[in-house]
């Protein structure tokens, strides 16, 4: 899933949750969510390879996605400060799969297991047409947008 998804699906739910520490506990939680729904993402092998020299390119797609979300939230919501932590708690869980790649913390490796294609990503090579993984994320974004809006 993109970030972009994840961000506007944890502001969402910062927006209608009255209880911030629930909020941002439900904004990380629904990262895990969202990544189990068929979904279709841009490529950052450099990133993941630790081609560093190469990388320069997928983190200016991981900072378009970031800053395109946050265009969004800014545009359709009414800006309160906990939307917006809870964007960011929204896309923790791939922060810390990129910290897995450039610390040795076991912390780090065992959430990038959990995380990965084995568990939370197991129909990420599943035989599912691309318009359904783009129409998956499609759906998220539209009815976050409209109820941010409301």
């Amino acid at each position: 899933m993109i970030l972009l998804v994840h961000m506007l699906l944890g502001a969402l739910i910062g927006k209608e949750i009255n209880n911030p520490i629930l909020a941002v506990l439900l904004a990380f939680l629904g990262h895990y969510l969202l990544d189990l729904i068929p979904h279709i993402e841009y490529s950052i092998s450099n990133i993941k390879k630790q081609l560093w020299h190469k990388a320069v390119p997928d983190f200016v797609k991981v900072f378009l996605d970031i800053f395109c979300g946050l265009l969004l939230i800014f545009i359709f919501s009414k800006n309160h400060p906990i939307i917006y932590v809870c964007a960011f708690f929204a896309i923790l869980p791939d922060g810390l799969s990129l910290l897995s790649r450039i610390s040795e913390f076991n912390f780090f490796k065992m959430h990038d297991d959990f995380h990965g294609e084995k568990n939370i990503h197991f129909l990420k090579n599943k035989k599912i047409s691309n318009f359904w993984k783009i129409l998956s994320q499609v759906i998220v974004v539209i009815i976050s947008v409209y109820f941010l809006k409301y």
